[in-house]
């Protein structure tokens, strides 16, 4: 089986521009609903409209506002070559691909699956100080990491 090369610069770079690409997004859909809710006539309707659109609003807020602390939180994320698992390290398993850096979850990369997870997270955590050849079970499944990059 031919080993795969991950440049983990590519992907760290990779996740900022998600982040980012989502932020984006979020702004331009408050944007897009704040102007929504002006242009909103005056109707029997009128009141509940602009409370639903509000609370969307907010909702919005809140989701922008955990974007851009995660934003901030993989700014903390350094690049270096590592052999044990920490911040900032790949970890290769014969199960997945995963990214100790920040909670966004599943991702694809240039064709691969990967998930980005928090230092937090339970597998991050059960991972934590590890090296290539160790072993874990989380969850009844029996993990070996195959590489820390």
């Amino acid at each position: 089986m031919e080993k795969i090369i991950f440049e983990k610069n590519d992907i760290r770079n990779y996740v900022k521009a998600l982040i980012s690409g989502k932020i984006e997004k979020l702004k331009n859909f408050i944007e897009f609903t704040l102007e929504a809710s002006r242009d909103i006539k005056k109707t029997p309707q009128y009141d509940s409209m602009r409370e639903e659109m509000q609370e969307e609003i907010y909702q919005m807020q809140k989701q922008l506002g955990a974007l851009n602390d995660l934003q901030r939180n993989m700014a903390k994320v350094l690049n270096n070559p590592t052999e044990k698992v920490q911040l900032g390290a790949l970890v290769i398993t014969n199960k997945a691909r995963f990214y100790i850096s920040v909670s966004l979850g599943e991702f694809f990369f240039e064709g691969d699956r990967f998930y980005a997870i928090s230092p937090e997270s339970p597998m991050a955590k059960k991972m934590m100080g590890m090296r290539s050849g160790d072993a874990f079970t989380l969850n009844n499944i029996h993990q070996k990491i195959i590489e820390v990059i």
